[in-house]
This record gives structure tokens, C-alpha cells and sequence, in this order.
């Protein structure tokens, strides 16, 4: 069904996403074509639209369209992970391009460039882009693409994401956002100036812990989308179809668990402000974020995910992490538990998180069993 973005709310597309996105348009459960060939017609043409899954597949197909509508975008490419996804991007550049990120980047985003791209002949410049004027310094007339991440993981620092387009376009480069935290449910970089959003769809987007996949939506068709287009279709670094369509079925639900997560994480936050063995609370939603009113300006919410920081120093911190029952001690973000972290040993001897930091990814239970499980793990008040 055809769903007119000026009519109807995004939770009512997301909703209608998957339902007969191919197939009998009258099922309201889409199938899986598992298929990784298609057949020529008699006269050698596809009038079926497909001809080999590496290509194209209806599944990733039905993904994608409802992955650009939801952010606003003219088109989107789907991906077997975030990582992949971002990696198109830098791949679709050429040495001695420049790229600008986020110094507070995703860490495998740093490794990735470091590690592959400098090598392969990239030139990187990490920068405080939440500081306008850092980022507007770091940027050369070589800079090719600006990468951010708003809110950052997990320090939960905020990018003006207008502000940083107006600098990157201002020579010649390409703002790219990673919107995996807020979603588009409450935040849609596209409308703020932003050329290309990247989301590992791993997390809020499946919502169940059980489909990797990355994405890209542009805003436009031009000449570094043909690229990353391209390089999907040749390099193969695709979801398979049973990804896409566990993704896309996490998408139906996409609207009412984000709202619910946000809201949970922000009630769970103001409690947290104010336990006395908590030095710092990390999210752009309390008034108290110095960040709060540029948070505001371009989101409706941070979504459930948030970190906060403990008097006690990493043992304390680990203590904690130990002691909690309810929250699972994993790696992600985005599925219906809720899940702790201590970045700073996952990330490992290079990490630049704060050792006292432990970072929360709400799910769906009730926050006030999530509070009495924080409230008995860190102590008397």
C-alpha cells in the first residue's frame, strides 16, 4: 500500500512497511525469496525486475524504499552491517580525498579508518565536531566527507547538524550523520542539511537482536551515491534476504519502541542524577546536558540508549556492572532488554571513554524495575 508522507505519520509507514511490499499486495506478512537467481525471459530481458541477488533482491529492495521514506531520503542501499555501510562511503572516495570524523566516533569507525583507509591512501582529521569551530578547522580543501555520529557513543555528545553542513558544503564536501541512536523516529538528519545517513539497522531498526545489516539514504542522486551504489552491487557486501526481512518486520515496530525507550531511558536518567554515587549522567535529554538546547533544536529525543559515570573510579563501575540482574552484560543496543556496558574495557588499550563510564541501552521492560535493579546494585543512597 502507498502511504502519502504528507498524510500520514511516520508511525502509520512504519507500520506498512513490510505488509505486501512484494508479492500479493493483499498479505500482510511479506515472504522471503530466498532465491539467488532469477530467469530471463524468452527474449532475454527481466521483466521481473531481478536478475541476480548480489544485485538487487525483493526483500532488500522492500527494506530499502521503506528505509528512504522514513528518513526523508530520494534513495537507500542496504548493507550486511554498519561497519559495511560506512566503509562504502570511504571506499567510494579516492586516495588523498580528505575526510573529517568525530573524534568521540564509534570506535571500530576510527579502527576502520586507521587501520584500512590511511593505508589504502585516505587522509583523516579527528575533530571535536560538537565545537563548530574545531570542525571548521579541521576541514581542508581536499575534505571530501565529514563524518558524525549525534548523540556520539557513548559520550553522548551532540553535533549541530545544520551547523556542520554549512561548514562541510562550504568546501565542497559531503556531511554524512549516522542516525543509528536517534532514528528517524525522532531525529531525521536529512532535513537538517545533511547529505547521507548511516544506520547500523543490528540495532533499533531490527529491534530484536537477531539480524545484522547496515544502510545508507541519500538525499540525492548525484555522483558519490552512484558510487556507493555501485560498489554495493559489485563488492557483495549485502544482507541476505532473511536479514532484510527480519530488519524490515523490526521496522513495523520501529515507532512505538523507540518513543517507549526514549521515554524509559529519560525517566531512568533523572533518577540516576540524583543517586549520590553518580558523578555525571550522559544524556542530551536532561535539561543539565550542556548540550541540551542544541539536542532540542534538532531531535525528539536521544532514543534509550545513555552512559553514566560513577564516584569510585573503574572498579566501582565494574562493581556495579556486576552486581545488576536485570540488565544483560552485552555488547549492542536497540533490542527489547536492556543491556550495560563498560566501554572502556571493550574498546580496549586505544579507548578514549572514561574507565568510570558505564553505558545503559534501555529495552522494554518497565523502567520502574529497571530503577530498583540500578537502585540494589549501587548501594544505600
Amino acid at each position: 500500500m502507498d502511504l502519502d508522507p504528507s498524510r500520514t505519520s511516520i508511525a502509520t509507514r512504519a507500520a506498512h512497511a513490510g505488509g505486501g511490499a512484494h508479492g500479493d499486495a493483499r498479505s500482510l506478512a511479506a515472504p522471503i525469496d530466498l532465491s539467488t537467481t532469477f530467469e530471463r525471459d524468452a527474449d532475454g530481458e527481466y521483466s521481473g525486475g531481478f536478475i541476480y541477488s548480489r544485485d538487487d533482491n525483493p526483500n532488500r529492495r522492500a527494506l530499502e524504499r521503506a528505509l528512504a521514506e522514513l528518513e526523508g531520503g530520494v534513495d537507500a542501499a542496504a548493507f550486511a552491517s554498519g561497519s559495511a555501510a560506512a566503509m562504502t562511503v570511504f571506499q567510494a572516495l579516492r586516495p588523498g580525498d580528505h575526510v573529517v570524523a568525530a573524534h568521540d566516533s564509534y570506535y571500530s569507525i576510527r579502527q576502520m579508518l586507521d587501520d584500512v583507509f590511511v593505508p589504502w591512501g585516505l587522509t583523516v582529521t579527528y575533530a571535536d565536531c560538537s565545537n563548530l569551530d574545531a570542525l571548521a578547522a579541521a576541514l581542508r580543501p581536499s575534505t571530501r566527507v565529514v563524518f558524525i555520529e549525534t548523540p556520539s557513543n557513548p559520550m553522548m555528545r551532540v553535533t549541530d547538524i545544520a551547523g556542520a553542513a554549512d561548514l562541510a558544503h562550504g568546501t565542497g564536501a559531503q556531511l554524512v550523520c549516522d542516525n543509528t541512536l536517534p532514528t528517524p523516529v525522532l531525529q531525521r538528519p536529512l532535513a537538517h542539511g545533511a547529505d547521507l545517513v548511516v544506520h547500523a539497522t543490528t540495532k533499533y531498526l531490527a529491534g530484536n537482536h537477531d539480524a545484522m545489516g547496515g544502510a545508507l539514504i541519500a538525499t540525492r542522486d548525484d555522483e558519490l551515491w552512484r558510487r556507493i551504489r555501485a560498489q554495493q552491487r559489485l563488492c557483495g557486501a549485502i544482507p541476505s534476504p532473511f536479514a532484510a526481512w527480519l530488519t524490515l518486520r523490526g521496522v513495523t515496530s520501529l515507532v512505538p519502541r523507540v518513543r517507549w525507550q526514549n521515554d524509559a531511558a529519560l525517566t531512568i536518567a533523572h533518577f540516576l542524577a540524583e543517586h549520590p554515587a553518580v558523578l555525571d549522567v550522559l544524556c542530551p535529554d536532561l535539561p543539565s546536558h550542556h548540550q541540551h538546547a542544541i539536542a532540542a533544536k534538532q531531535s525528539g529525543g536521544s532514543g534509550g540508549l545513555f552512559s553514566f559515570r560513577l564516584r569510585g573510579g573503574r572498579n566501582e563501575a565494574l562493581r556495579v556492572a556486576s552486581r545488576l540482574r536485570l540488565f544483560r552484560r552485552a555488547t549492542s543496543f536497540g533490542g527489547p532488554e536492556s543491556l550495560v556496558e563498560h566501554r572502556a574495557s571493550v574498546e580496549g588499550v586505544a579507548s578514549q571513554t572514561p574507565d568510570d563510564l558505564l553505558r545503559l541501552a534501555i529495552g522494554l521492560e518497565d523502567p520502574a524495575d529497571l530503577i530498583a535493579d540500578l537502585r540494589q546494585a549501587l548501594g544505600p543512597a
